[in-house]
């Protein structure tokens, strides 16, 4: 999924292999993730999607006066996450988060931008009725 204030913003799904980077996309407050090469694209990632970063994961620093003088980010230190989204039920805040494997969740936006990212996996997704209608009718019946 793509967060609420990505509306003006160009976007694709992710893909298995895809090359990432954190970006802040213009006249949005969001962040999120682009292609390499291409920041005017968001990528967006289904919730069980599989990210893994190629260097330290760093979150800006929370708190109005840590973010006015630019201290240094916190890192996380696991490089795999797993998109997941949350405060679903709040429409005007942002969904899109990471979780990573001790528990902790960042969402999207408080990323520091410039970190690459590569998707290792896709949710599996349910297909749909059809899809499994269509296959019972093509498989021969047993007697």
């Amino acid at each position: 999924m793509c967060d609420y204030s990505l509306h003006a913003v160009a976007s694709r799904p992710a893909k298995v292999g895809d090359k990432l980077i954190t970006t802040k996309y213009s006249n949005t407050p969001t962040r999120g993730f682009s292609p390499i090469g291409e920041p005017r694209v968001a990528v967006c990632l289904l919730p069980g999607t599989e990210v893994a970063f190629e260097g330290q994961v760093e979150r800006e620093p929370m708190g109005f006066f840590l973010n006015l003088f630019k201290r240094h980010s916190a890192t996380i230190i696991h490089k795999v996450a797993r998109f997941r989204q949350i405060n679903l039920n709040s429409p005007s805040t942002h969904h899109d988060a990471l979780e990573f494997p001790d528990g902790q969740i960042v969402l999207l936006t408080n990323l520091r931008v410039g970190q690459c990212a590569t998707v290792l996996q896709l949710p599996v997704q349910p297909k749909a009725e059809i899809e499994i209608e269509a296959a019972r009718e093509e498989q021969p019946a047993r007697s």
